[in-house]
């Protein structure tokens, strides 16, 4: 059952975002940019310039570290279960044991140091604080303008991610200690597993939108 529902699950959100990159196309796109070109762009955003400051440095080091382990665990973890059918274990399950306490101490820092820059404002999202005022008593500032909805996905996904991250690591953690029976151990790995699932959903989501938001601001 997870193999069916976990590939239908990636199948669609890639074909969402396929549908909305052709649907919706970014301003850069109406100029001849591509959807690869676009990509390429922002990945070489990645790259340590020269002039960046020490802390600017160490975050975007933070961020490729973290993304190259969440591509390794993403492969070692998936491809068993759903192409093989096979649960992790051997090569693989060294790999990804290895790479998951990395990943974990950087998404942390991450978590710490971006939360400022994805917090939350007026104007994200002005038709949701009017009808709030409406309907509820909160003293709200108004705000005017368009919705700027890449921006708020981006947000939500990246809230998505910090909060997955914590039931996708403790699980797994909880499952390595002597204190649970066996099905407590299954719904441990269960647990780890579905999570792991909209965890990368959350991370594809938001990877799209930096990738919008930087072809735009770019056009």
């Amino acid at each position: 059952m997870f193999q069916t529902v976990a590939v239908a699950i990636f199948l669609v959100t890639l074909a969402g975002i396929g549908v909305h990159w052709i649907a919706f196309p970014a301003r850069s796109q109406r100029g001849g940019v591509s959807m690869v070109a676009g990509i390429v762009h922002v990945f070489s955003l990645l790259l340590i310039e020269q002039k960046q400051s020490l802390l600017g440095a160490l975050k975007k080091l933070c961020y490729l570290v973290a993304f190259i382990c969440f591509v390794v665990l993403a492969i070692t973890g998936f491809y068993p279960l759903l192409v093989r059918g096979e649960h992790i274990s051997g090569y693989l399950m060294m790999i990804h044991a290895t790479f998951a306490p990395v990943f974990a101490i950087c998404l942390a820092i991450l978590a710490i140091t971006w939360a400022g820059g994805y917090r939350f404002e007026t104007g994200d999202c002005p038709w949701l604080w009017r009808f709030l005022r409406r309907v509820t008593v909160l003293r709200i500032p108004s705000s005017e303008g368009p919705c700027r909805c890449s921006l708020v996905v981006q947000k939500v996904t990246f809230w998505a991610i910090v909060g997955l991250s914590l039931p996708l690591i403790m699980s797994i953690v909880l499952s390595m200690l002597p204190l649970f029976g066996t099905h407590w151990q299954e719904t441990l790995l269960a647990t780890h597993r579905w999570t792991a699932v909209a965890f990368a959903v959350a991370v594809l989501i938001h990877t799209y939108m930096a990738i919008r938001i930087r072809t735009a601001c770019e056009a």
